[in-house]
This record gives C-alpha cells, sequence and structure tokens, in this order.
C-alpha cells in the first residue's frame, strides 16, 4: 500500500505561492510519481486559507482550491475532533502541550487526522515546516526529507 502523505500548513502555503517556492512543487511532483498519496488537511487548509483571505491573494487562493481537487483532502469529522480532544488532554497530562490551553490547537487535529488513518493500516507522516509539536502523537518529518 502506498505511503499517505498529509501536508501541514507550512508546505501547503508554500504550495500556493510556488514562484517564490519552485522546489516544492517539484517534490510533490516527485512524491505523486514515486506513488505516494498526498493530501491536503482540512485544517491545514483552514491555517492558509485564512492568511491569503486576508492578504487578498485571490490567487493563491485559487491554487489551494484546485490543489484540494487534484489530490484531495482529508476532512475534519466528528471522529477526528474526538481523538484530537483525547490527543489535547493527553499532551497537557504529559506536560507537553501544543498550544495556548484557550488555543483550538490546529497540531492535535492534524495529528488526528493522520493518526486515524495509520490506524486503517496506512503508512502515514506529515509534511511540515516544523515537527516539535506533531512528533509526539505521530510521523512528522520536514517536507524535505520525504520522498
Amino acid at each position: 500500500m502506498s505511503k499517505v502523505v498529509l501536508l501541514d500548513a507550512g508546505p501547503l502555503g508554500m504550495l500556493t505561492h510556488p514562484r517564490k517556492n519552485p522546489e516544492i512543487k517539484q517534490w510533490l511532483q516527485n512524491l505523486l510519481r514515486s506513488g505516494c498519496i498526498v493530501k491536503v488537511s482540512e485544517i491545514a487548509d483552514y491555517e492558509v486559507r485564512r492568511e491569503l483571505l486576508r492578504a487578498n491573494r485571490f490567487q493563491g487562493i485559487q491554487r489551494l482550491d484546485l490543489l484540494k481537487v487534484t489530490i484531495g483532502f482529508v476532512p475534519i469529522t466528528t471522529e477526528v475532533m474526538l481523538t484530537a480532544a483525547e490527543l489535547w488532554a493527553l499532551a497537557r497530562r504529559q506536560g507537553k502541550p501544543t498550544a495556548d490551553n484557550k488555543a483550538l490547537d490546529a497540531d492535535v487535529i492534524l495529528a488526528a487526522q493522520a493518526l486515524l488513518i495509520r490506524q486503517q493500516g496506512r503508512e502515514t507522516v506529515i509534511a511540515t515546516t516544523n515537527v516539535a509539536h506533531l512528533e509526539q502523537f505521530v510521523s512528522a518529518q520536514i517536507w524535505t526529507t520525504i520522498n
């Protein structure tokens, strides 16, 4: 079965600015050619989209929409949110919170999405620009190291 690569907001944001980040477009094409399944996380879409909207970056929004249609996305479901709540509580019990107690904490939502994919028997890794908060729950790597 093919590895599933779930895009975090860092790499996803870079993909909405291909002229500034040509290396990530090539990276994505190489992953897809190698048979990896690459998906946009809905929580990462939210993080990137809100900034694109704030900055009136309409071409970036179009690129984001096209990417979701082209490679697909992992939606936020009730199961994802229930799992994220468990991860949030676990992180705090262990003294390793990933965000302020009042924050939505996108990292645990993203980790929950990846964890649920992995529980279906699929090798899963989150492509990110910062592994620190994610790696306590699931496999996460700096995007350039995933091939």
